[in-house]
């Protein structure tokens, strides 16, 4: 890539182009939430005065203007942030040899395992499925993980009589020499660096970066590909990074309003340089969201790239106790309480406080049961 391109880092253990009409939704962080309310109540607590407390002539005090009901319910915070729709980040090839470029795929191509990616000479440059990059010469006498996911794909090409592990064996390169053979290549046995690509699983041709009859050279950028399947990419601030958690499913709400779910499958730290000369580069968390399932992919097959919103789950509490958060008022020997309403009467007793969502907030303690009353502000 160029200058000003993102960089994409693995995040620690932890389109431009938008349909007409659509509103951009910005991200609600959670920990916002939490702050906000509290000091909310706070704020209400301020006002509350001597409210529930006798007056000097020995008269009950004010009851509050209004009340509301404790409630047993499941909590969730949900915070939406934008997403674009497509099939996931992309990833660059570059050539490792040089020579002239003779063949190359065009954009939205698909291309499976054994299948050429490009051509440099008029030899393919070939796809084989695998999570760790090729980054040397495969011959026997080595052994390692690469071994083994090339030994993978040759079996699956139908190419056999060796065991699959992590050695390169006489028998592995006895194999090999009948791929090479299959393919039109000089029947070496051994697997040129630059030779062979290996990517996850199929690939999208996304973008070709040079042009048929260019000179080859190492290092230089070819095409970059995605994945086949639909997915919708995130990016987030990295202090919400706490809302993506890999494996965790989000709630997708489609340019249709038709709502799909979606799988955490990637979180990744993307520094992208500034465009100025005193510019800071700017850090952002890059979310890749697959959508598993015939359902989710037939839902958006009909988009190319589109806007949608992505709903994470940052906080779920089943079954507890929850009141309005102004409900909360501030007790003078610290911490939060309620105005407990009952038989013309109120008092004071003191609670915990849970998970703050979508106005509420979760409570307990002792005087605080299921259809307690509770004093509310104006």
């Amino acid at each position: 890539m160029g200058h000003g391109t993102a960089t994409r880092h693995p995040a620690p253990a932890e389109s431009d182009e938008r349909p007409r009409g659509r509103r951009a939704r910005r991200v609600v962080i959670a920990a916002a939430v939490v702050v906000v309310a509290a000091g909310g109540a706070t704020a209400a607590a301020l006002t509350l005065q001597a409210t529930g407390a006798p007056g000097k002539d020995g008269t009950p005090p004010p009851l509050p203007p209004a009340t509301a009901e404790v409630t047993r319910q499941t909590l969730t915070d949900t915070t939406t942030a934008d997403g674009e729709l497509g099939y996931g980040p992309s990833t660059s090839v570059s050539a490792r040899t040089g020579g002239t470029i003779t063949r190359l795929p065009g954009t939205g191509d698909r291309v499976g395992r054994g299948k050429p990616l490009f051509k440099v000479d008029d030899a393919p440059v070939t796809l084989l499925y695998g999570a760790l990059p090729a980054y040397r010469r495969m011959e026997p006498g080595i052994e390692g993980r690469d071994v083994r996911q090339l030994e993978k794909n040759l079996d699956a090409l139908g190419h056999d009589g060796f065991t699959v592990d992590d050695e390169f064996t006489y028998d592995t390169a006895e194999a090999v020499r009948d791929w090479q053979e299959d393919l039109g290549l000089p029947e070496t046995g051994v697997v040129e660096l630059g030779q062979v690509v290996f990517a996850p699983g199929a690939v999208r041709i996304d973008a070709v970066q040079a042009g048929e009859g260019e000179p080859a050279r190492p290092g230089g950028k070819v095409l970059s590909y995605t994945g086949t399947e639909r997915a919708v990419t995130v990016r987030l601030d990295p202090a919400d990074q706490r809302l993506a958690k890999k494996g965790g499913k989000v709630t997708i709400t489609l340019p249709d309003e038709d709502t799909v779910t979606g799988r955490i499958t990637e979180v990744a730290t993307v520094i992208t340089p500034g465009s100025g000369q005193d510019a800071e580069p700017a850090t952002s968390v890059e979310v890749t969201v697959s959508l598993p399932g015939k359902k989710a992919q037939r839902a958006t097959e009909d988009y190319a790239l589109a806007a949608v919103d992505v709903a994470f789950t940052a906080g779920r509490r089943k079954d507890v106790l929850t009141v309005p958060v102004a409900a909360l008022v501030a007790l003078a020997e610290g911490g939060f309480g309620l105005e407990v309403v009952s038989g013309g009467t109120s008092r004071h007793v003191p609670v915990r406080t849970g998970l703050f969502a979508a106005g509420r907030v979760e409570v307990s303690g002792a005087g605080v049961a299921e259809g307690t009353i509770v004093g509310m502000p104006k």
